[in-house]
Order: C-alpha cells, then sequence, then structure tokens
C-alpha cells in the first residue's frame, strides 16, 4: 500500500473535514466509555451536552472560550504565513508569570491606570518570549518549532520556581501559590454571579480586527502569499525577516493577554497549574477552523466544551482529568488524518512481492 497525491484537491471536503472529524471522535468516544463500563449516549451526554444545559455553563464556556480564542487569533496569523509557532503555551505562561508579578506589585495603588498596565505587562511578556524565537530564527535560521517548544518548558519551570519561592504567598500555608490578588487589580465581570469578564469583549473585538486584516489590507495580501511560496513573496519585494517579527511579536502579545484574562480573571492569583493547556489547544482550534475568523470562534466553542465535559465526566463519571486532553488528542488526530486524505489517496499495490517486469526482447 502506498500513497499517492490526488490531482486536484476538494474544496467542499476541505471545509467537511472537521465535522467528519468530529463525528469519528465522537465515535471512538462512545467505543471508549463502553470499554470503560460507562453508558456511552449517557457518557457523551454529561461531557458534551450537560454542561451547557443552564445559563450558568453557557457562561462557564465563554470563560474557557477567551483565553482559547485570544491564543488562536494571534496563531492564525503566523500559520497563514507558515510560520509554525507552537509557543502560545510558553509565551501564555511568561505573560502570566510577569502580569502576576506586576499585579501584586499593584497591590497598593489605585487609579483607573493599574489595570491597562497589568494587560500591558502581561502583552509585553508574551511578546518577548516571543521575540526570543523570532531572533533565533531570523538571526540564527533556527526551527521556529524547535524553539518554541523548548521555550514552553522554560516558561512553565520559571512559573513554578516563582509560586515556589519570591511570589510565593507568606501566609499561604507552604502551598506554592502566589497571594490573592487585590480586587481593583481583576477584571471587571459582565453579570454577576458569573465569571466573564470583560477579557471576552476583547478577544471578540480581535476577532474583528484580525478578520478585517485578513481579507482587506495589504499585509493580509502579504501573510497569504508567504504562506503560498516564500520565494514568490521574496520576488515580490516583501520583507520576510519584518513579517516575521511582526508576526510572531503579536503572536506572544495575543497569549500574555489571554494570560491575564486567566491570571486576572477567574483564577485570581499565580498558581503552578494556571494554563489548562490553552496554548496547545488552541493550534487545534486554528486548523480546525481552517484559519478563518469565525471558523475560529465556532472551533473555540468546541474545544472549550471539551474543558467542560472533561470536568463534568470526572464528577459524575469518576473519570480521570486526562479525559480532556484524550478527546482533544483524538480530535486532532482525525482531522489530520482527514487533511491527507484530501491530497492523497491511498493505493494498494498489486504488484506480487519479487515479480520482475521484463521488457520483451525485440526480435
Amino acid at each position: 500500500m502506498r500513497i499517492e497525491k490526488r490531482l486536484q484537491d476538494s474544496p467542499l471536503m476541505l471545509y467537511l473535514s472537521p465535522l467528519l472529524a468530529l463525528l469519528l471522535t465522537l465515535i471512538s468516544g462512545a467505543l471508549l466509555f463502553a470499554l470503560l463500563g460507562r453508558p456511552p449516549l449517557g457518557s457523551l451526554y454529561t461531557f458534551f451536552i450537560a454542561p451547557i444545559s443552564d445559563g450558568y455553563g453557557l457562561s462557564e464556556l465563554a470563560v474557557k472560550v477567551t483565553p482559547l480564542l485570544l491564543c488562536a487569533l494571534g496563531l492564525t496569523l503566523c500559520f497563514k504565513a507558515k510560520i509554525w509557532n507552537i509557543g502560545a503555551e510558553g509565551q501564555f505562561v511568561f505573560g502570566a508569570l510577569i502580569g502576576g508579578a506586576v499585579s501584586l506589585q499593584f497591590a497598593e495603588q489605585q487609579g483607573w491606570w493599574v489595570l491597562p498596565a497589568i494587560i500591558a505587562s502581561g502583552a509585553l511578556a508574551g511578546l518577548v518570549w516571543a521575540g526570543i524565537a523570532a531572533l533565533l530564527l531570523t538571526r540564527f535560521n533556527a526551527n521556529e518549532i524547535l524553539t518554541t517548544i523548548m521555550l514552553n518548558y522554560i516558561a512553565v519551570n520559571l512559573l513554578l520556581w516563582a509560586v515556589h519561592g519570591p511570589l510565593k504567598d507568606p501566609d499561604g500555608f507552604n502551598f506554592p501559590e502566589s497571594a490573592l490578588f487585590a480586587p481593583h487589580t481583576l477584571l471587571p465581570v459582565l453579570f454577576e454571579d458569573y465569571r466573564v469578564s470583560i477579557a471576552l469583549f476583547i478577544a471578540l473585538f480581535m476577532l474583528v480586527v484580525i478578520w478585517v486584516v485578513l481579507s482587506r489590507t495589504l499585509l493580509g495580501f502579504q501573510l497569504r502569499v508567504m504562506g503560498e511560496n516564500h520565494q514568490a513573496a521574496r520576488f515580490a519585494g516583501f520583507n520576510g525577516k519584518a513579517l516575521t517579527w511582526l508576526l510572531l511579536l503579536f503572536s506572544g502579545a495575543m497569549a500574555g493577554v489571554a494570560a491575564i484574562s486567566e491570571t486576572n480573571g477567574p483564577v485570581g492569583q499565580l498558581i503552578p497549574t494556571l494554563s489548562l493547556g490553552y496554548g496547545y489547544a488552541a493550534i487545534i482550534v486554528v486548523f480546525m477552523g481552517r484559519m478563518h475568523p469565525l471558523g475560529i470562534l465556532l472551533s473555540s466553542g468546541l474545544l472549550g466544551l471539551t474543558y467542560l465535559g472533561g470536568e463534568m465526566a470526572q464528577i459524575d463519571q469518576g473519570l480521570p482529568k486526562s479525559i480532556t486532553g484524550l478527546f482533544q488528542g483524538m480530535l486532532l488526530f482525525y482531522l489530520l488524518a482527514c487533511d491527507l486524505l484530501i491530497s492523497y489517496r491511498l493505493v494498494l499495490n498489486t504488484r506480487t512481492p519479487g515479480a520482475v517486469t521484463t521488457t520483451p526482447a525485440s526480435e
């Protein structure tokens, strides 16, 4: 058996592929629940429907969607230009670390400028962390996939060091976490008794901005050309290094803002398990959404639902926390498999092993 390039990709299947991947994930999830001795349909209901069956559940979905959407929007521009930034997780964590440290410093400060300064510090931290990868790529031609992944681990360990050391709450009974942030350093919530903050508006506003940039500006055109063919972009006079810097820095800043939406939103302090893998899940969001703002919004909702469903499955079914990652992994696997089969087809090799084709001798 071998794979063979198709003559032409199917545009219809390009958009149906995420739906097919979701269907295959649901089927696989049902089989998994059955193997674990749980009722398949009832467990799928618990995972995908029950978490959003009331107003509070929908508000919690918005809480999960906000950081996913912010990270994914930054990654979209990078991926459009085929700059493979896998480091949104590290940029998120480093943004949370610096933004959290600034929040603790402003515990006694009052003023309208405090909250914008905290958001800016988170964005700047994410930007700086992505800037390291941009420098290594443009100056030394280092592979951005490897450097951004390694920076993820460094950022996580910096956060662990901080909450076990200098930022540890002295009154926290030796738990590895910072003190609770002062109320005036937290993002205002949109509705009383719910945890949705104004970060949701920031994410939706940036969604519109990205949509306009991609569809109506010269920058969007340059990104598309660069993504299709780097050499063509260079021939057209586009500055590839400047675009690389711009895209990575913007992506890092968006991840930093996403971090503030968590630390200064529903969490309210620095903890070791601050990120639920939002940076990695945002990669799935971008590919499921086909790098289109509307698709990204829908896929953010789906991935956000897997977080809620995983928590609900832990409570109701007694399943481990890793069930969330398992569903996200299956979703990505099936999406990649479906995408592969859009461009390639499987061909059965009917030739008998060892058989030799001979050319008839000329008479």
